[in-house]
């Protein structure tokens, strides 16, 4: 499965003078899996890194609440920078990609939508590991 299908998804969003509404759904209406976990980082120090890790299985949908920040995925044979910084912007990420945040602006808040229930054998979280297992070793 190439880098290509990690892609910046366009979700709904509603004007309105009084504020704008951005929704989601699952189940392929807007992002190719349901939504069983939904988690959020916040006062990300700067200069720091999150992330530095790949899922065997999760399918995850990253979003910009508010701020900004960057993520580079890589799928062994290509890395691939996006930056998010619209709360109405998705960064689809599937399964058997590595993941690094960095570049967090102050008050970034970045929130992920996840296809699975934590499960912390799903996780690669040694780079090597990760190759591995990309170009078919365990």
């Amino acid at each position: 499965m190439p880098l290509s299908d990690c892609k910046i998804t366009d979700l709904p969003k509603i004007t309105d003078p009084r504020g704008n509404l951005t929704f989601i759904e699952g189940e392929g209406r807007h992002i190719p899996f349901d939504i069983k976990r939904v988690y959020y980082l916040y006062d990300v120090p700067g200069g720091a890194e999150r992330g530095g890790h790949g899922h065997k299985a999760l399918h995850q949908l990253i979003i910009a609440m508010s701020g900004s920040f960057d993520v580079v995925l890589d799928d062994g044979n290509e890395k691939k920078r996006f930056h998010l910084n619209r709360s109405y912007y998705g960064l689809y990420v599937r399964p058997m990609i590595w993941r690094e945040l960095d570049n967090f602006s102050s008050g970034s808040v970045c929130m992920v939508l996840a296809s699975n229930l934590y499960d912390e054998e799903d996780y690669y979280r040694d780079y090597e590991s990760f190759i591995k297992a990309v170009r078919g070793g365990n």
